[in-house]
């Protein structure tokens, strides 16, 4: 099975890294999620790769709180952006909420659940620490 290409996406500290595309609903939802202070983001082209989406956004925030808020949020700019209302996931405990936003699925963690299911390493990358 192909690897999919997974690239860091500048946010706080994290060194800028291009993600290679001109995609509205990808380049909506990264902005929102700098916006909101998202942690360790990171954008995985899964385009050709499967079914389930174009790209999928992996980021952390630092409490249930901020998961929630951020999810809720990026739901109304997809919203207001013309992207639809998109179905949202584990807002009542907030520790992993998944955001699907059709061409653009997110998942949002509170920093140990995300470190417990590492979906990172499922597609072949271990981070932010390990991009090229």
């Amino acid at each position: 099975m192909p690897q999919a290409q997974i690239q860091p996406v500048a946010t706080g500290t994290t060194p800028p890294a291009v993600v290679d595309s001109d995609d509205p609903l990808l380049a909506l939802v990264l902005q929102s999620l700098d916006d909101d202070q998202a942690q360790d983001l990171v954008a995985i082209d899964l385009e050709g790769k499967s079914s389930i989406a174009d790209y999928m956004v992996i980021a952390s925030g630092r409490s249930t709180r901020q998961v929630a808020a951020m999810a809720q949020k990026l739901g109304e700019r997809l919203k207001h952006g013309g992207f639809g209302n998109p179905r949202i996931e584990g807002l009542p405990a907030a520790d992993w909420v998944l955001v699907d936003a059709g061409g653009v699925i997110v998942h949002l963690f509170r920093p140990e659940v995300r470190s417990f299911y590492n979906l990172e390493r499922m597609w072949g990358f271990d981070g932010p620490s390990g991009a090229a």
